[in-house]
């Protein structure tokens, strides 16, 4: 994901910087909390998220005037993507903490009976989520709603980029007056003093170069990390999709929140006997959604900074500008833009775009497609559309990427039972649902022996007789694995 540096105010919506020397205070704080016992018990764990809820709902119309100032965003787009999101993560939390707070059984191999074995989830203590400017709601409470969940300490940075959503975040979070909830404003000074104090995992979504800045600062403490950072994410287009409908569904999911998302498609792979005809189409999409001049609309964002605008600006020479191309930088906007002709080693193909412009690139075969995906970083997201099985089954067992959309963009991670994570540079670790309340916890291996019985036999002095039936014994099969093996060879032709 991509973000520039550039400097946020400090009068909007009253963001303050947090003093720098406070900042070890916060988080002594959070960690006095957690080591107390606060956080541990599942009706603090409830109520916390259910407070959160409450402010999520009760501050909706500032939350959304926050975000309008921020990135123009439209007023459905930013209650589904950021208000409406996190709360249906709480929700989903709220409905499964119990379960998935429960010990854990597991089979104990014959060897080591008589007794049990079980993982029980335990919290990690105090965590660090550091969140990102484009969706400033949602992924700063996302993760913090996962880390309470798993009955941790908190200390939440939002993006100075998106200052009057961060200020808004930082009231809700510290009008709760937890003091296992702490909240770090700020910029590049103020990330680095946090991310120098020990905590027991960082969680930081951003862009890849930052993201090497945090593994580096947690490798002094060996602190694990959970790193959510983005990638050129493809849509492949074959001769056998739906047309209007991979039309529609890419314009959607790439010109959402001005292209600022870091699974937006980056650009498209068509088949070269259907391109020309999936342009129109995207071009038709875009005057349905938008009308004839999208700086008019309702319902289009704005680019979040002057810095941000001028490098997307610059890649509209990358290719034959077929649809927008309009620029005001008085506004901050960039018309929803579609390019043709575009040279694989141009400015737009060389990293992520994080923004409203779509590279359209013709492709002989599906092989040819997927051997252009292999060729650069692994995705944080894949999207492939078409009617034909096998096409699809190519795609998706042929190329490797943090997540996979059929026929579709955006909406696998909407699956609070689906992980939302990257690979290779795309990111590690996942999140949502039970993946982020698993992000969150040590899952403790515990072993209970009985003492009922205390063979002899495995205690030394070891004769050959008494190693020979040790060895035996401990090679022996679980019941339920030797049954399997059976039927495995009687299934066998």
């Amino acid at each position: 994901m991509t973000a520039t540096d550039t400097p946020a105010t400090t009068d909007t919506f009253g963001f303050e910087a947090t003093p720098v020397e406070a900042i070890a205070g916060l988080v002594d704080t959070a960690r006095a909390a957690y080591d107390a016992g606060r956080t541990r018990p599942i009706r603090w764990r409830l109520d916390t998220l259910a407070k959160v809820r409450a402010a999520l709902v009760d501050r909706e119309a500032e939350l959304l005037d926050a975000l309008k100032a921020d990135l123009g965003k439209p007023t459905f787009e930013a209650w589904t993507a950021d208000i409406g999101f996190g709360i249906s993560e709480i929700d989903h939390a709220v409905a499964h903490l119990r379960t998935w707070s429960r010990a854990r059984r597991v089979r104990t191999p014959v060897a080591f009976q008589p007794g049990t074995s079980k993982l029980v989830p335990e919290p990690l203590g105090v965590v660090t989520v550091i969140a990102p400017w484009n969706y400033p709601v949602q992924l700063a409470l996302q993760p913090m709603v996962a880390a309470v969940a798993a009955g941790n300490a908190v200390v939440v940075k939002p993006s100075e980029l998106a200052p009057a959503s961060a200020a808004v975040i930082a009231d809700i979070v510290n009008g709760l007056g937890d003091p296992a909830l702490q909240v770090v404003q700020g910029g590049v000074a103020e990330t680095a003093e946090l991310l120098a104090q020990r905590v027991d995992h960082i969680f930081y979504t951003g862009n890849g170069r930052v993201g090497r800045i945090v593994m580096h600062a947690a490798a002094e403490h060996l602190t694990p990390v959970t790193l959510e950072l983005g990638g050129k994410s493809p849509a492949i287009v074959t001769s056998g999709a739906n047309l209007d409908v991979a039309a529609h569904r890419i314009a959607w999911g790439k010109f959402l929140n001005a292209g600022q998302t870091c699974i937006a498609p980056d650009y498209v792979l068509v088949e070269d006997s259907v391109h020309d005809a999936l342009v129109d189409k995207i071009k038709a999409a875009l005057t349905e959604f938008y009308g004839d001049d999208p700086q008019q609309s309702p319902d289009y964002a704005r680019i979040v900074n002057a810095a941000h605008f001028h490098r997307l600006e610059k890649l509209l020479d990358s290719g034959t500008v077929v649809a927008g191309g309009v620029a005001d930088a008085d506004d901050r906007y960039l018309a929803p833009t579609v390019l043709t002709d575009v040279d694989p080693d141009s400015p737009a193909m060389a990293d992520e775009i994080f923004g409203p412009v779509l590279p359209v690139l013709r492709m002989g075969s599906v092989d040819e497609a997927v051997a252009f995906v292999n060729e650069r970083d692994k995705p944080l997201a894949l999207y492939v559309f078409s009617e034909r099985d096998a096409e699809t089954a190519a795609v998706v067992a042929g190329t490797s990427s943090g997540g996979v959309c059929v026929n579709g963009t955006i909406f696998h991670v909407s699956n609070p039972d689906l992980p939302f994570g990257g690979v290779g540079p795309s990111g590690m670790g996942a999140y949502h649902g039970k993946f982020g309340f698993d992000t969150f916890s040590h899952l403790k291996p515990v072993h209970e022996r009985s003492t009922k019985l205390d063979p002899p036999m495995m205690y030394p002095p070891f004769s050959a007789k008494k190693e020979g039936l040790l060895r035996k014994g401990f090679l022996l099969p679980d019941p339920r694995d030797a049954v399997k093996h059976v039927r495995a060879k009687l299934s066998k032709p």
